[in-house]
């Protein structure tokens, strides 16, 4: 039996074990290749988390170097906005005042015709500068076609239209300028100054600093001069106040004069009266009476002739005004009438929507000292900081009262708000408006929006 029929029975007999074992290898093969795909199904949230953080990552940076460029960009509109907005200020009122701030005085004149004289001194400053040409700057080896006087022609013929641009916007500042504009004016003059010398630098003509000073001190003078005109306007009418309060005052100590002469000639006939007719009990009590009557007389007189000789005799006043001012404003001020609850009246005429409540009122003989002391004791909480005429403070009923009681021991002091009108005011509004709350209830609402 050759080889090859025993190669050839050798593989029929190991067949069987082939194929058993093909097909186990193929089972296992088949079993690692569900093990894999369990296992694949498992990590398959990892690594779909890492490949989405990889993403997000790169969109991340994405996003900030685009946020980086819009951060410059905005910083640098943001700034071309700012001086577009300071320049537009200068030559817009309403927001003149608000980007250019408060002016602050820078000068110290006495009364309104000292501010006249001063201005009347600085246009004879910039008239004498205009007259020896000093007013603006010129190059006078200027030539034209080769010739110096065609040249002096034409640099005298600028320098002329300079003067008149100029001189035209200064003088419409200066007819302009008012106290929420003033800082902008100043601005606009600057402004006129460098676009007038830009427009002449070829030419080599420039506005003399000097002169532009004038006009910008010209400015300054003309609208402090016209706050000092408003301020003595309201000084004269608190002169004649002042002046009315004490024409009242006379007529009041009069009037009291007059009334205990009254008294005293009833007096002397009752007495008279009743040394005539001694022993009548009547005669007696109404005696009695007219003496209490003349006594009360003679101090009223006693009275009103201190307060009419006595400047400085007065009536310290705190009072408050809820519904027109709110909770915590007071307003402290000071009065020489003779019945000083007059004056509270007269500033709860039509002027406020409701009458101010009284919390003291302090008799003292040195009233604007006591006046001046509770004014310095809340400088800071008062609300009107350029008018010292307006005395009203944003400060509480306590603090108040803790500063009277110091400055003013012996003063009376009411911490209660009547306010009726006020509270009867707010009564009828919340009754109008609970009656209308049933109607509001009525209203379907979404349930979802």
């Amino acid at each position: 039996m050759d080889a090859f029929v025993w190669i050839l029975l050798a593989l029929m007999l190991a067949s069987p074990f082939f194929l058993v074992l093909w097909l186990r290898t193929r089972k296992k093969l088949g079993r690692a290749r569900h093990e894999n795909d369990a296992f694949r199904s498992r990590l398959k949230p990892i690594l779909s988390i890492e490949a989405q953080a990889e993403t997000l990552r790169g969109e991340r940076s994405a996003l900030e170097a685009q946020i980086d460029e819009i951060r410059a960009a905005y910083k640098e509109k943001r700034a071309l906005l700012d001086r577009l907005s300071e320049q537009v200020a200068v030559y817009d009122e309403r927001l003149a005042f608000a980007e250019l701030g408060v002016y602050e005085p820078h000068f110290d004149f006495t009364d309104s015709e000292a501010y006249k004289d001063a201005i009347k001194d600085c246009r004879e400053k910039q008239k004498r500068m205009v007259s020896a040409k000093t007013a603006v700057s010129a190059n006078n080896n200027w030539t034209v076609d080769g010739s110096k006087a065609k040249g002096q022609t034409m640099i005298n013929r600028q320098t002329r239209l300079t003067m008149r641009a100029f001189n035209n916007e200064a003088e419409a500042a200066i007819a302009n300028v008012r106290w929420n504009n003033v800082n902008a004016m100043e601005k606009r003059v600057h402004a006129a100054v460098k676009s007038i010398d830009d427009s002449n630098a070829s030419m080599q003509i420039e506005l003399s600093e000097a002169y532009v000073a004038l006009k910008i001190k010209e400015i300054r003078l003309t609208h402090e001069y016209r706050e000092k005109l408003k301020a003595e306007k309201d000084e004269r009418a608190e002169a004649a106040r002042l002046s009315r309060e004490e024409a009242k005052l006379l007529r009041d100590a009069e009037a009291a004069e007059r009334e205990e002469a009254k008294y005293e000639a009833l007096l002397d006939k009752a007495r008279k009266e009743a040394e005539a007719a001694v022993g009548n009990e009547a005669l007696s009590e109404k005696v009695a009476l007219l003496e209490a009557e003349l006594a009360t007389a003679h101090a009223a007189t006693e009275r009103a002739r201190a307060m009419a000789e006595m400047t400085r005799t007065g009536y310290v006043y705190i009072i408050s005004n809820i519904g027109s001012f709110g909770e915590d404003v007071v307003k402290i001020g000071l009065t020489r009438r003779l019945d000083p609850d007059d004056r509270v009246r007269e500033l709860g005429d039509a002027s406020v929507p409701f009458l101010f409540d009284t919390h003291a009122m302090i008799y003292s003989e040195n009233a604007p000292a006591l006046e001046a002391a509770l004014h310095t004791e809340f400088a800071a909480q008062r609300i009107n900081l350029q008018n010292m005429r307006k005395e009203f403070f944003r400060v509480g009923i306590d603090a108040v009262e803790e500063a009277v009681t110091r400055l003013a021991p012996d003063a009376a002091f009411f911490k209660d708000r009547e306010a009726q009108e006020w509270h009867e005011t707010m009564a009828r509004r919340n009754a109008s408006l609970a009656a209308l709350q049933p109607l509001a209830g009525n209203e379907v609402l979404p349930t979802e929006i």
